[in-house]
């Protein structure tokens, strides 16, 4: 399988999650309660798998191999990627925190978290169609096939040494989970 579809695959899965957060969300704007680790387990997996693991293939190793294809950072998509994914990090940062107010208690926090979800998932909708749709196609057009097969490969690293043994598959379970119950 070539990276980029692996890292296609991802983003099914950073959507679907983006779903169930929208499904909170609606919730949480109308008053209504959720169990109070849900937005805290939402936001376990959009640091584990969405951060730690998916953008860290592109941050540490997609990204710097386009480069070296001549593909520029700055003025380019590697860049706009880039600063989107800073951009979802502020998003992240305030869920994490309403969320843990939320799981103390302060239900209040439930809308700041809503807020704060809303916006991380609409910038990763459309950060993701750009990833598709233009930034990976530049890849598969720029990079060989012996560095697309090395990359694999260190992806496939990044998920046991980076993420942990197993816990790839213990996000897929949590959304798995979650969707079940939210969508």
């Amino acid at each position: 399988m070539k990276p980029t579809e692996t890292l296609k695959t991802e983003h099914r899965a950073i959507l679907l999650m983006l779903k169930v957060a929208e499904s909170v969300s609606r919730k949480l704007e109308a008053g209504e309660s959720v169990p109070a680790s849900d937005p805290a387990r939402i936001v376990d997996f959009i640091q584990g798998f969405a951060d730690k693991c998916h953008h860290a293939k592109e941050e540490d190793l997609l990204f710097p191999a386009m480069e070296k294809a001549g593909v520029p950072r700055q003025g380019g998509p590697i860049g706009v990627m880039l600063s989107e994914h800073t951009e979802g990090r502020e998003y992240v940062r305030r869920m994490k925190e309403a969320a843990e107010k939320y799981a103390a208690g302060e239900k209040e926090s439930g809308v700041r978290f809503a807020e704060n979800a809303r916006a991380y998932a609409a910038l990763l909708s459309q950060h993701i169609h750009k990833e598709d749709n233009i930034l990976y196609p530049i890849a598969d057009a720029r990079l060989s096939l012996e560095i697309q097969t090395g990359l694999e490969k260190d992806f496939e690293r990044v998920e046991e040494e980076v993420v942990g043994a197993g816990k790839h598959e213990e996000y897929h379970r949590l959304l798995e989970e979650l969707e079940r119950t939210y969508c």
